[in-house]
């Protein structure tokens, strides 16, 4: 929704803000391509010298991918295999091999850098069905390999609550579908639940598909590397099932419960599957309300304002649809089908609406405040982030000073100032 007034009658006081910095614990310092041989040499016991092993790679903007790919392949290599890259990540990229090899090409996995072939192919193979009548589908360049090694990070799923969430037992049922198999699950997902859909399929393909295991990924709050972890397929379940946990309680959040005002600088697929992350929003993809509710677990969030979308996401806006207020330039920066394509297939429609924007910062920041009908936003609890894969350096209005969670460790710091807009209105880069 286009909004027809650019700049309000009289001016607004502002709250002033404050820079706020979270404490995390660090995470161990890996040296990730001696750790990558560390973790995959177990998985390699009985690996035919010669075999072709398909190297599953997603659309995640993971710390340290290229790094974390390139080495899987030496391993490999040295191990006598032949290696090849599958990108696995559903619809991601529009559906199309181009769009897919451009999304990894952002993150320095191509086949310049990695030195093996890429097979884009979204053609697939139908490998069975559930007892639901679901059929479970995989990449056919992948079939064509000796064995399937899936790289992922494993963190819990933005649509769904269970003991697994996003990793590689995610990556073999949607990510290696392709387009198909990702419509499938989630038209499975939406009459049977995510968890059992995601399981079921999951059983079909494990016994059909040459697994030689799984490189899985835990990251800490700062978006570290604090873990990784080689897994084979006769544990991938259980073991994933771990792994998610400690990557839940290392989940990043925001230090406070109530929010009036979040400004998220950008949002991308490359930082979320849904582009924002819930768990740090408190909104969900497929709708949310902003009525005060306490019953609602924090973050308790009245207003969510985006700026900005990711060059990495080339254009797929999804998740712009849990915003109450953007930019004229992130509307002109969305794909409309590429985001279409990833909404449809992810039946998350709401994701893909698009909020009501305006040409610039200011513009919406004052639409946010007048909304609230507070009797003085200048008072108004506001928190601005970079994004939802950044919360450790932040900035929080005065307001919100004395109401850090008792569970946080957040050292508040210098002199309380207003918002530095520039001369068209929008905000200078965030402080820290």
């Amino acid at each position: 929704m286009k909004n027809p007034e650019s700049t309000p009658v009289e001016a607004l006081p502002m709250p002033r803000m404050l820079l706020a910095r979270q404490s995390f614990a660090p995470a161990p310092a890996l040296d990730l391509a001696a750790e990558t041989e560390r973790q995959l040499t177990p998985l390699l016991e009985g690996l035919p010298s010669g075999a072709t092993v398909a190297v599953a790679v997603g659309s995640r903007g993971i710390t340290g991918l290229a790094t974390l790919v390139r080495s899987a392949i030496d391993v490999l290599r040295a191990a006598g295999a032949h290696p090849f890259v599958v990108p696995a990540m559903g619809s991601h990229g529009g559906g199309t091999p181009a769009g897919q090899l451009a999304l990894l090409a952002d993150y320095g996995v191509s086949d310049a850098t990695c030195g093996v072939p890429f097979q884009p192919s979204m053609e697939v193979r139908c490998l069975g069905s559930t007892a639901d009548g679901v059929d479970a589908v995989c990449s056919a360049a992948a079939l064509q390999a000796d064995r399937i090694l899936l790289i992922n990070r494993i963190k819990p799923h933005t649509d769904f609550k269970s003991p697994i969430g996003s990793g590689l037992l995610k990556m073999l049922v949607v990510g290696l579908g392709k387009h198909e198999g990702a419509k499938r699950f989630h038209q499975a997902a939406s009459r049977l639940g995510y968890e059992p859909a995601l399981r079921s399929i999951a059983a079909v393909l494990k016994p059909n598909v040459p697994l030689l295991g799984g490189l899985a990924v835990v990251e800490n709050q700062a978006h570290q590397t604090a873990r990784l972890a080689g897994v084979l397929p006769a544990v991938l379940e259980s073991a994933e099932e771990e792994l998610c946990a400690e990557a839940r309680a290392l989940m990043p959040r925001l230090p406070f419960d109530e929010v009036d005002l979040l400004i998220v600088d950008r949002m991308g697929k490359n930082l979320s599957g849904t582009g924002m992350d819930p768990a740090i929003i408190g909104r969900m993809i497929h709708g949310y309300s902003t009525e005060i509710d306490p019953e609602q677990p924090p973050p308790r969030v009245r207003r969510l304002f985006v700026r900005d979308l990711t060059p990495e996401s080339h254009g797929n806006a999804i998740g712009v649809g849990m915003a109450d207020f953007t930019t004229d330039r992130l509307v002109a920066a969305m794909d409309a089908r590429i985001t279409s394509v990833n909404a449809l297939t992810a039946l998350s429609i709401q994701g893909a609406k698009v909020p009501i924007h305006f040409p610039c910062d200011r513009a919406a920041i004052e639409a946010a405040l007048r909304s609230l009908a507070l009797p003085d936003v200048a008072t108004a609890r506001v928190v601005r982030i970079r994004d939802t894969l950044s919360v450790e350096t932040l900035e929080c209005s005065e307001s919100l000073a004395g109401c850090v969670r008792s569970d946080c460790s957040v050292e508040i710091s210098g002199v309380p100032r207003p918002f530095d807009f520039d001369a068209e209105g929008n905000l200078a880069a965030a402080r820290g």
